[in-house]
């Protein structure tokens, strides 16, 4: 009988990769929870702490140098590794920083917070994209990404649900810890779950045998970071990055601070706007992804299906130009389209990596991207941000800037990768 039942099971294909997703769709819903407290929070501690522009943007710095550094570091990282003791590794560092901010009460101390939590915030995406590369033939990996890329979005919803309540029931502290604690649960559930699906128990043959279905990559046990400077795809990425992630980082730690300074919004009336705006970006998130998988599954080219995805996202973002001159709902619905737009976009940049290159380099360039990502996060949103605010009280340059970012960033990806080959490392 048991041989049967598993000659029965071999036969059947298992879909234990979806559970591998949901698992990456949770990690980086807590990191964004951790992540965007201290926006909410950013009106109600700048009365208190008594900090200006100019310092919240040192700040946002100095979670964005952390980030930037550690994404470099962290890449490389995991592809030594792997994703399970990476992933594992950052998660711990990441809680405890985020517990951290409770003791803060300077300037300085809540830098200080933000840099460890930026140093190990930055080993999601990367344990991630190389989870989604293991797990995923390259038609179900946009999907895939664009689903746990989603809960970036529904971390940004859940924080304001919480965070406001938390903060005017038992005080700010109690935000950072309760919210801080969370990845310590999904710890738990990673280390039972998660393992490569060629040893995993609960993966069918007829799964792996899906999941392995791309044609066989090039052999490549290490893979130094100065060989993949060399290739025109980690460049493609690496500016894709550069220009576009700073107006995320833009829309997370400064969003509050517009809607409190433009419209009068107090914290226990942020709530609404912010989860309307995040609401929409999963759909965006998730219909991004989906999207270039179903022009993929009509017989497009995986080049023409993302770079058209792209590109249908990139013109969706350029209408923000106006968002700090319209109405609060108009401004709520202009941001709202945006930033479902840049997480479209996201999706499928980052699903590029694992297109353009094999499994095991693609930690180690997901990194080397994201470490451009938060450097230009560190000169747009952080401290330049700062200074612009500081000295114009204006946002419309902001906006100005996240409006046009995205059609140069897909007119040079496609300059240096126009036929989307893989590179020959």
């Amino acid at each position: 009988m048991d041989i049967a039942e598993t000659a029965l099971a071999e036969e059947r294909r298992t879909n234990y990769r979806w559970i591998i997703c949901a698992l990456l769709f949770f990690a980086t819903t807590i990191n964004y929870i951790d992540r965007f407290v201290l926006a909410i929070l950013a009106p109600t501690l700048q009365k208190e702490i008594g900090w200006s522009n100019i310092e919240y943007g040192y700040i946002v710095t100095a979670f964005t140098g952390a980030y930037a550094l550690g994404l470099l570091l962290f890449g490389r990282f995991i592809d030594k590794v792997g994703t399970k003791i990476g992933y594992t590794i950052s998660i711990l560092l990441w809680s405890v920083a985020a517990i951290g901010h409770a003791v803060a009460r300077t300037v300085f101390g809540f830098g200080a917070a933000r840099f460890s939590l930026g140093l190990g915030e930055s080993g999601n995406f990367p344990a991630a994209i190389k989870g989604v590369a293991e797990w995923f033939p390259k038609k179900e990996r946009a999907l895939a990404t664009g689903i746990f890329n989603s809960g970036a979005n529904i971390g940004a919803v859940f924080a304001p649900m919480i965070v406001p309540w938390l903060t005017l029931t038992y005080g700010w502290q109690a935000a950072f810890i309760a919210t801080g604690t969370l990845g310590f649960f999904w710890l738990i559930l990673w280390v039972l779950m998660y393992d490569k699906p060629e040893a995993h128990r609960r993966v069918s043959k007829k799964e792996l045998e899906f999941i392995q279905s791309d044609d066989a990559e090039q052999a490549a046990e290490k893979i130094p970071w100065l060989p993949l400077l060399k290739h025109r795809q980690t460049w493609a990425f690496f500016i894709g990055k550069f220009l576009t992630d700073p107006i995320w980082w833009f829309y997370l730690f400064w969003l509050p601070l517009f809607l409190n300074t433009k419209y009068g919004l107090d914290l226990s009336h942020l709530g609404l706007p912010l989860i309307v705006i995040y609401t929409m970006v999963t759909v965006g998130s998730i219909g991004g992804g989906w999207l270039s998988g179903v022009f993929i599954k009509r017989g497009w080219t995986v080049n023409k299906s993302r770079k058209i995805v792209m590109l249908i996202c990139a013109l969706c973002v350029v209408p923000i130009v106006f968002a700090s001159v319209v109405s609060l709902w108009v401004a709520v619905g202009l941001i709202s389209l945006a930033a479902a737009a840049h997480q479209g976009w996201s999706a499928n940049l980052f699903t590029t990596v694992s297109d353009l290159f094999p499994k095991k380099a693609v930690a180690s360039v997901t990194g080397i991207g994201g470490m451009a990502g938060a450097v230009g996060g560190m000169l747009f949103s952080g401290a330049g941000a700062g200074f612009i605010l500081q000295f114009t009280g204006s946002y419309l340059t902001l906006f100005i800037v996240s409006g046009t970012a995205y059609l140069l960033a897909l007119l040079i990806f496609h300059g240096l990768v126009p036929k989307m080959e893989p590179a020959k490392i």
